[in-house]
């Protein structure tokens, strides 16, 4: 089972003056469009138990550490792989960024860019069509590639494990550069190389 909060009890954590660590699981461009404050971004496909002490070097593996991401899921997933490489109090936030937002509370926002969600959505619908175009007009075989999307959906689904997703994060249009020129300790991140 994994542990969670809300937004709101989290904030008031935060109001309190506790020492939050707080890690943002998403893509760069996703972290750069809209993100919490105090959040440091480590993409789930970059997320060790190193790079969370790089980013929190005080902190055991017993402390408490936050993770947030669009709205839950990949939060959930960091929660998990992180509990499997020995942390023993990792929280996902409830509802992601967008929960945040929606509760009213302060989050930077950047340039824009489409979520990770939304580019799955239109990869695999892609695909599909695409498949299904060329197995009607080219050759019955091209059939396959709208039934092995619709099977990776089917088994994303079930395992709340996107392969696409993982494919797309890692694409250039999903990196940011890293900009040395405004470093500060609070904005750090995890090796996004």
């Amino acid at each position: 089972m994994i542990a969670t909060i809300t937004p709101a009890r989290l904030a008031s954590l935060i109001d309190a003056g506790h020492k939050i660590v707080l890690i943002d699981v998403r893509t760069p461009a996703e972290y750069r469009e809209m993100h919490v404050p105090i959040a440091r971004l480590c993409p789930l496909d970059r997320l060790t138990l190193d790079n969370v002490q790089a980013l929190a070097p005080t902190k055991t593996t017993a402390d408490p550490v936050y993770t947030i991401c669009r709205s839950g899921s990949r939060g959930a997933q960091a929660c998990q792989q992180l509990g499997t490489a020995g942390m023993t109090n990792v929280i996902n936030v409830e509802g992601g960024t967008l929960a945040w937002e929606a509760a009213g509370l302060p989050v930077v926002r950047g340039k824009k860019a489409i979520s990770l969600e939304r580019q799955v959505r239109i990869a695999a619908g892609t695909l599909v069509l695409l498949g299904s175009l060329l197995g009607y007009l080219v050759h019955p075989v091209w059939i396959g590639l709208a039934g092995f999307v619709g099977a990776g959906l089917v088994f994303a689904g079930i395992t709340d494990t996107c392969g696409m997703g993982m494919i797309l994060a890692g694409m250039p249009w999903n990196q940011v550069p890293e900009d040395t020129s405004t470093k500060d300790p609070s904005s750090a991140t995890c090796s996004v190389r």
